[in-house]
């Protein structure tokens, strides 16, 4: 696809094609095509919880698969964690101004947000901790005093649910706002080798694109156990290798927006999907929703109409980042850019007449080509 284009895609040049029934009916174990035992896992990973169907080949037990996906999780937790007080993020923004000699996975996801910061203009951009912490989004509570809620508070026994019956606050004022900004700007930070440049009070905050790149990790676990089929899920983004129990590709549901069905299906293969949006984790003021999603050129909420955005791509940390970059840009400037990446992406947005889906052009062209290959 021409990385030229510069041409969006209107709400009518998509409209979803339904999968053929075969691919949509409930998985039918079917042994002699698996090449292993069906298994189910889960586990509590970053704030949330992360599950797995796959088949186990000889010689794996369920034990050891559990064991390499919750390992590769904590493994990313131990360095990317701002919840951690001894994570390796932690230590970064808390040091003095100099080179700092961070691990070789958290360089692998800074050298990637610090790309898509690059290639967006700043719409993404991994030095945005000062900034979510104002806005109540981060592990510390505010200047203001007022008590910031983080991903556990949402469990049962304070009845929070994200996007849901959070506590109202005010937003920060405009100087709050411009004091996180002098501390945030993807620029400030160089790279030479194993080391990263710390300015001095610049805050990563890997929280659109951890989740990402720890269902990349656990996928690489699993198939260093030799496992060939599985559907691996961290905190709602999804990694896809090989067949379900039936034969038949996994297929992975992309929700409405605010509830009530879903727009449309996709069927991954070694494929991955992300998705971010508006709806799922703000809190509401005045009358108004303020998105946890920040636009790091504005230092607010986004406020853009945008209120999905979902990405299919073959790293699932690629995809986590690029969602919400999409998300910040909005949907025309979005488009654009998906298109000039060879983006398969998935708008929602608020119109006139309600929510509207626009794919980019690799979107359109997947998902036609997952329809060929199960007609």
């Amino acid at each position: 696809m021409s990385g030229s284009s510069g041409s969006s895609v209107s709400p009518a040049s998509y409209r979803p094609r339904a999968l053929p029934a075969a691919v949509m009916a409930p998985p039918t174990v079917r042994y002699g095509r698996m090449g292993g035992l069906p298994c189910a896992l889960a586990g509590a990973t970053m704030g949330t919880t992360w599950s797995a169907r796959l088949a186990l080949p000889a010689g794996v037990g369920e034990g050891a698969a559990r064991r390499a996906v919750q390992c590769a999780l904590d493994d990313v937790v131990a360095q990317m964690s701002h919840w951690e007080a001894d994570s390796a993020i932690t230590r970064y923004n808390r040091a003095a101004a100099g080179w700092q000699a961070l691990p070789a996975q958290m360089l692998e996801v800074l050298d990637c947000g610090l790309a898509v910061a690059r290639l967006t203009g700043g719409a993404y951009d991994p030095t945005l901790g000062a900034l979510v912490q104002a806005w109540g989004f981060g592990p510390h509570q505010r200047g203001d005093g007022c008590a910031l809620l983080s991903l556990r508070d949402r469990l049962p026994e304070g009845g929070f649910a994200l996007g849901a019956a959070r506590r109202a606050h005010e937003p920060p004022s405009a100087a709050a706002i411009d004091a996180a900004r002098a501390c945030c700007g993807w620029a400030r930070v160089r790279r030479d080798g194993n080391h990263a440049w710390q300015d001095g009070g610049v805050l990563l905050d890997f929280s659109s694109i951890a989740k990402g790149y720890g269902v990349d990790c656990a996928a690489r676990a699993l198939q260093a156990l030799g496992v060939d089929d599985f559907l691996l899920e961290v905190g709602g983004e999804l990694r896809a290798q090989g067949l379900r129990p039936d034969g038949l590709p996994w297929r992975v549901a992309i929700e409405w927006p605010d509830g009530g069905g879903h727009v449309d299906y996709v069927a991954l293969d070694r494929q991955a999907i992300a998705t971010s949006g508006d709806y799922r984790r703000y809190f509401q003021y005045a009358g108004k929703r303020h998105s946890h999603t920040l636009d790091p050129r504005s230092g607010r909420p986004i406020d853009n109409g945008v209120a999905s955005v979902t990405v299919l791509h073959e790293s699932c940390m690629q995809a986590d980042a690029w969602a919400t970059a999409l998300t910040v840009l909005g949907a025309e400037a979005g488009l654009r850019m998906a298109n000039a990446q060879s983006l398969a992406a998935l708008f929602v947005v608020r119109g006139e007449h309600g929510l509207e889906p626009r794919a980019s052009q690799a979107f359109i062209a997947s998902r036609a080509a997952q329809y060929a290959r199960s007609a």
